[in-house]
């Protein structure tokens, strides 16, 4: 079995960054853990090269966003993952940070609706929650 090249960015020396599924799912768990609204992650590499994954979600206020997007930087720093770009974060209206192989998007609400990303996208698939992430939605 070949292993397909990862499309992102890799970060130079001797940084051996995980698997992007693997980074994408752990993202998703800090964004649940930090209680962002609907998170989607959708499956790219089959629609386009930027990227493998997007991670698409919103927040309540501007403070829960920028606090998104804080628990999110801290989860994966943890993990030895930084991001190459982040945008919007003193507007905390559209935060997004770019981490190569995984895109995370942290709207506010109004935002998330107008750019509606997950049907702009919608040839993207989207990758199932674990099962312990649905039942903390119900």
């Amino acid at each position: 079995m070949t292993r397909r090249r990862a499309r992102g960015r890799r970060p130079a020396g001797d940084v051996h960054p995980m698997p992007a599924e693997e980074g994408a799912r752990l993202a998703r768990t800090a964004l649940v853990d930090a209680r962002a609204v609907e998170p989607v992650l959708l499956d790219m590499r089959d629609v386009t090269v930027i990227t493998d994954y997007f991670l698409i979600c919103h927040g309540t206020s501007n403070v829960h966003i920028r606090g998104l997007a804080d628990a999110l930087r801290d989860g994966l720093e943890e993990q030895g993952l930084r991001p190459y770009g982040v945008e919007g974060y003193d507007d905390a209206r559209w935060i997004l940070l770019d981490y190569g192989d995984l895109i995370v998007h942290i709207f506010a609400e109004e935002e998330r609706d107008f750019y509606d990303l997950e049907r702009l996208w919608s040839d993207a698939a989207r990758v199932p929650a674990p099962a312990a992430e649905k039942d903390e939605d119900d």
